[in-house]
């Protein structure tokens, strides 16, 4: 009876170390997505503030050659971005960000976010409530803004 008992106990160690390893495993198989998903929020939160502060080096080093910008008004290319901002035809003072979440399809991240954007337009300081979609394409170990469209939020 005690052999018994002893090799019951066996095998409820063995178990349970088993279930925790396997438990620690899927949590490190979870952990780079969630970390991945955290990079790319705080990667869009930083991308407004250097919009914000004209950091035209980290802002062609983060849109993607083919990227498209898609405004209320127009869409623009990479480079007609990159001129509106650096010229001041657009100046995006501050993004007051309530909601952010991001989707992951293989090397495709889609950002989602609701925000009252405060910007200087042709000489006018305006506020818009807006829902922006970022898409980013992952380039080596880098991600890079692909899309950048802006939907205003009416009633708000």
């Amino acid at each position: 009876m005690r052999f018994a008992l002893a090799i019951l106990g066996l095998v409820t160690t063995m178990t349970g170390c088993t279930h925790a390893a396997t438990n620690t495993a899927m949590t490190e198989a979870v952990s780079p997505i969630a970390d991945e998903r955290q990079e790319l929020l705080d990667l869009s939160r930083q991308k407004w503030l250097w919009m914000a502060n004209l950091d035209m080096p980290q802002l062609e080093a983060l849109f993607h050659p083919s990227a498209r910008f898609v405004h209320m008004s127009r869409t623009m290319d990479r480079a007609a971005e990159l001129e509106v901002i650096r010229s001041g035809g657009i100046h995006y003072k501050q993004a007051d960000i309530s909601a952010m979440s991001v989707e992951i399809i293989g090397d495709t991240a889609i950002v989602y976010s609701q925000l009252r954007l405060i910007a200087v337009v042709g000489g006018n300081e305006v506020t818009n409530p807006f829902s922006a979609t970022e898409v980013y394409v992952r380039q080596g170990n880098q991600w890079q803004l692909a899309t950048l469209a802006f939907s205003r939020l009416v009633g708000d």
